[in-house]
């Protein structure tokens, strides 16, 4: 039986959404539309008697928001010079 999550799973969530809307910029998603987003993920099911408020679906948009923003800064740092130093001359001496 795969995993599944519910409203409260803000970390299975973020990673869902994450991987299932790569092109879609967190921050400019509604709620009403980032609702229905999150009830369409295959493993979400929401647990019988909780409702989904505001308050979670800020902390999902923040989560969502926060893990591009990481990757982002990996993808970033994955071009780094060998010795880690960060720093790359614009017109190296000659």
């Amino acid at each position: 039986m795969p995993m599944t999550f519910g409203w409260t799973d803000i970390e299975d969530i973020v990673l869902a959404l994450d991987e299932a809307h790569p092109e879609v910029d967190a921050l400019s998603v509604r709620f009403t539309e980032l609702r229905k987003m999150v009830e369409a993920l295959d493993d979400f099911h929401a647990e019988p008697g909780h409702n989904v408020n505001e308050q979670i679906l800020e902390a999902i948009q923040a989560g969502w928001h926060e893990e591009r923003q990481e990757q982002a800064a990996l993808d970033r740092d994955e071009g780094e010079p060998e010795d880690g130093s960060g720093y790359e001359p614009n017109q190296p001496f000659r």
